[in-house]
C-alpha cells in the first residue's frame, strides 16, 4: 500500500472511531509541490457550499463538529494547509509558506473541486483568515462571502500575544520557532484553554490532539516551521493588504471571540471600521470558537447565506 492511502486510510479510520462515517476523506493534488487532505460532506440538496480554513496548530479536524452541522444543509470542504496535518511540506524554494502563498491555494483548491463561488461562503480564522482577503483583492466574485476572525490583517503587533510579537520580530523569531518545536505536546494541550474562565472551558477531542501531535514533524518541515515561515512574510502581506484595502469588494463579515488572548478584539473592529463591514464580538469566547461553541459559529455561517 502507497503512503498516501496509508495515510487516506488512517484518516478514514480516525474519523470513523468518533463517529463521523459521513465525512469523506481523501487527497487532492494541486500542482507537483502540493497534495492537500481534505474533508468532504457531499449534499444532495445543498443550499450552498461551505469552505472552512483553520489556523495554527490546528488540522482540519478541527471542523467535524461544525461540519457535521451545516452538513445537513449545505455542502462542506476543509483541508489542511501545506505545513499541517498530512497535507505537503515542500521545501521553502518550491512553496514559502506566506500568506500570498497559502491565498493560492485556496484558488487551487476552489477551482480543482468545482466549487460555485456564487453559492461559497468561506470560514476562515487565525492564518487561514488573511489569504481568502489576499486573495479577493484580485478575484472579487472568489465566493458570496468571506467571515473571517480572530486574525491580523494589519500590522499591528500591539494587538497580539508576546508570543505572537517575538514570532514576528525577526531579532528573536528563530528562537520562538525554536521553542515552538521543543514544546508542541504543551502547545497542543494548553492553547485552546488558555485566557477563559473555568466556566468556558470545553473538551478538544483526544483524537484531534492526537492528530495534530503525530502530524507536527513530517519531513523536513514541521508545523511549527510552517508557522515561523509564516511570520517571516507576514509583515510584508498585512502591509500590502493594508495599502490595498480599498479594492477589497467581496462581502466580509467579522467575528471575533470576546476573551480572545492571543489577538485583541480591537484588531478585528478596526478592520471592520476600515473596510466598511460588520463584526459580530462572540461573548465569553476565545480565540477559538468553532470549538468552543460550534453551534453558535453554525448560527453566524447559516446566516451568510440569507
Amino acid at each position: 500500500m502507497s503512503t498516501l492511502k496509508k495515510l487516506a486510510a488512517a484518516a478514514a479510520s480516525t474519523l470513523a472511531l468518533s463517529g463521523a462515517a459521513a465525512q469523506e476523506i481523501s487527497y487532492v493534488k494541486l500542482s507537483p509541490e502540493i497534495t492537500l487532505r481534505r474533508m468532504v460532506l457531499k449534499n444532495a440538496a445543498s443550499n450552498g457550499t461551505v469552505l472552512l480554513l483553520h489556523g495554527f496548530p490546528e488540522t482540519m479536524l478541527t471542523w467535524r463538529t461544525l461540519a457535521l452541522d451545516l452538513g445537513r444543509d449545505y455542502e462542506v470542504h476543509a483541508f489542511d494547509w501545506p505545513g499541517y496535518g498530512q497535507s505537503s511540506r515542500p521545501a521553502v524554494d518550491k512553496f514559502a509558506y506566506a500568506p500570498r502563498d497559502y491565498a493560492q491555494v485556496v484558488k487551487a483548491y476552489i477551482d480543482q473541486a468545482g466549487i460555485d463561488k456564487s453559492k461559497l461562503v468561506i470560514y476562515a480564522t487565525d492564518i487561514g483568515a488573511l489569504p481568502p482577503l489576499l486573495l479577493a483583492l484580485e478575484q472579487p466574485d472568489i465566493a458570496k462571502k468571506v467571515i473571517v476572525g480572530d486574525f491580523a490583517p494589519f500590522d499591528r503587533p500591539q494587538y497580539m500575544s508576546e508570543r505572537l510579537r517575538s514570532l514576528k520580530a525577526p531579532q528573536t523569531a528563530e528562537a520562538t520557532r525554536n521553542a515552538l518545536n521543543q514544546n508542541r505536546r504543551e502547545i497542543i494541550e494548553n492553547t485552546f484553554h488558555r485566557g477563559l474562565e473555568a466556566s468556558e472551558q470545553f473538551n478538544v477531542p483526544a483524537d484531534f490532539k492526537e492528530d495534530m501531535q503525530t502530524s507536527w514533524t513530517r519531513g523536513s518541515i514541521s508545523t511549527g516551521d510552517a508557522f515561523y515561515h509564516y511570520y517571516s512574510h507576514f509583515t510584508r502581506d498585512q502591509q500590502y493588504f493594508e495599502a490595498n484595502l480599498a479594492l477589497l469588494k467581496t462581502s466580509v463579515q467579522v467575528v471575533w471571540g470576546e476573551q480572545d488572548i492571543y489577538i485583541d478584539k480591537k484588531m478585528g473592529e478596526e478592520f471592520a471600521t476600515r473596510s466598511g463591514n460588520q463584526i459580530t464580538v462572540l461573548p465569553k469566547l476565545g480565540h477559538y470558537p468553532h470549538l468552543q461553541a460550534a453551534h453558535q459559529t453554525s448560527v453566524e455561517i447559516r446566516a451568510a447565506f440569507e
